[in-house]
Parts: C-alpha cells; structure tokens; sequence
C-alpha cells in the first residue's frame, strides 16, 4: 500500500523538525514491554526491563495503550509547540486532551490485546484518569530514559542540525527522500510506501512536523489528527550506535593525526556546543579547549556561531567525513 501527503508551497515552508519526549517513550515502551531482545536496543532493554516490571509499569497504563505493534494513541504524541519540548510541558498537554478525542484513540485502539478494564476507565473519565497516565509516563522516565537521556538527545539533536544544514546546501526535497527507505519525494507529494495507514492532507493540518527518535526503527510512525500538523516519526541518524562505545577505528586514525583531544571535541561536536559546555563534557579547562577549537577551526573542521550571549561551534562536513569515512 502506498499513501500520499500533498505539499502546497505553504506546506512546504511551515515543514519543521522537533525533538519529542513522548515519541521517545512510546516507541521505547514498546520494545522495552514486546521485543527486549531487539537489536539494537538489546543492552539497554536488559537493563531497564527489570526496573519496569519491579514498578509493575509492564501492566499498567502504557501497557494499555502501548500494543506491541500497530495504532499508538494520538494523545501520547500531542503537538511539540518548538523544536525541542520538555516532557513536562509534553506530560501537560495530555493531562489536558480533549476527552472526545482521548475515546476516539481508544475506540480504535480497542480489540488489539490491550487491557479493556483500563480502557474503559479512562473512556468513563478522561479528565480523572489522565493525569494519573501522565504520572505513570513520568515514572517510567525515570526508570527507562532518564539515566540515558544525555546520549539518546545528543543523536537526536545531531540528526536535526544535520538534515537542517542538509535543507541549506540541498533542499527540502533530497531531505525528505532521505529520511526512511519507506518514504519518498515525488513531484509535490511525501509518499509513505508499505504503510497500512494512509496519510494524506485530508486527515491532518498543513504542514509536516518530522520527528527523529532512537527508537522508532525499522519503521516510520505516523499521527494524523486535523488541525494539527501530520506528524512522522523516522528513525534518527546514528541510533544504532547510541549504547556503543564512542571510540572506533576512524577516531582513532583521525587522533594520530590530530591527537586525542582535538578528537574528542569533533567526536562531542554532533551539536553546536560552547566552550564551556565542551570543557564540562571533555574534562578539559577552558581555556585548552579554547585554544583547540581555534586550531580546529583554521582548518576547516569547525565552525563559530553567535547564539545570543554564547559562541557556539559546529562540526563542518569535512570534519563528518573524517570521523564517519
């Protein structure tokens, strides 16, 4: 099955990227509860599986309305209001779903091996029983995402910042093209191949917000709810690294040639970062890796932006061509 998102030239100009909380937690949840030993998240569901089923959060409301695969509930996903949300501000707006649209999600959710008795509680009180799923979802963040938040938001900033410079020197077609083998460009229309849920303009708001998540993949997730903006999330560039070690061959090639600490800062600079917050991160002072990033920069491998009151620095592509070969 195919399905077509029709793009006007509006469309096209209010397209934008953000980094979710909850896309992270649903998709998460879900490997987490159905598939723990799943490549490549393997190493850390065997870790977190244990603290999930000891604070009984494998029968509780995200197992209600988290299935193991198909329909997720819209309402988990409300639209980021920026580019990178918080999960509290993410958390408030599903304490705060309309309740004619929470029975709606659970009218279609309903018949797919979710808990019915849980269901049917929060369809009888929406306004009564969201927050309690919201305190749950901030549970389970605690256990599950908290402790490893610090990498997983690093690639998802990195896949932003990287298919943004990608829109600058390429366009918003190549980007689109390239974000799932699933999903193609083609004369105005975002087209989702193998999806059995269409997505098509009808159904959703103009527009498009794409969202990279560490766990999405091997697929791309879809809300559709009007008026908001469709929403796809698609899996983020570099997730299948994320529980990795950092050091590899063409790191350490790169070192011998640059030496350890001026690669640590490329390797750190995934996202523009500041002086400050690269000598926090790289135990470095100051003034060292002042004085790196100034070499790194004559050399093309960097590159300073004013951010208010901040300098920030950016890895260039021919510093992406050196780590990534």
């Amino acid at each position: 099955m195919e399905a077509g998102l029709s793009f006007s030239a509006a469309d096209l100009a209010q397209t934008r990227f953000a980094v979710s909380p909850m896309w992270e937690v649903v998709t998460s949840y879900r490997i987490v509860a159905h598939r723990p030993d799943s490549a490549p998240h393997g190493r850390w569901a065997a870790q977190v599986r244990p603290r999930i089923v000891r604070a009984g959060l494998d029968r509780g409301w995200l197992a209600a309305l988290v299935p193991g695969s198909g329909y997720l509930a819209d309402f988990l996903n409300p639209t980021p209001a920026g580019p990178f949300p918080t999960l509290d501000a993410e958390l408030d707006a599903i304490r705060r779903a309309p309740a004619e649209d929470v029975i709606d999600d659970l009218d279609t959710l309903t018949g797919k091996g979710v808990d019915p008795a849980r269901l049917r509680s929060l369809r009888e009180d929406p306004p009564a029983v969201l927050p309690k799923v919201a305190d749950e979802i901030e549970t389970y963040w605690e256990l599950a995402l908290a402790p490893y938040w610090a990498r997983i938001q690093k690639v998802l900033e990195a896949d932003v910042f990287h298919r943004a410079r990608q829109v600058a020197e390429h366009g918003s077609a190549r980007v689109l093209s390239e974000l799932h083998e699933t999903v193609r460009w083609d004369d105005g229309t975002l087209r989702l191949v193998r999806r059995h849920c269409a997505l098509t303009r009808d159904q959703a708001g103009s527009g498009l917000l794409l969202i990279p998540s560490v766990f999405a993949w091997p697929q791309v997730l879809t809300r559709s709810v009007h008026p908001d903006p469709p929403q796809l999330a698609y899996p983020a560039r570099g997730f299948g690294g994320v529980w990795e070690p950092r050091t590899t061959a063409a790191t350490d090639a790169v070192a011998a040639v640059l030496g350890r600490s001026r690669t640590l800062l490329l390797t750190e600079l995934d996202t523009p970062a500041s002086t400050t917050q690269l000598a926090t991160h790289c135990g470095m002072s100051a003034a060292g890796v002042s004085q790196h990033l100034i070499a790194l920069r004559n050399a093309g491998l960097v590159t300073a932006h004013r951010s208010g009151r901040s300098v920030l620095y950016a890895r260039t592509a021919v510093a992406d061509q050196l780590l990534h070969p």
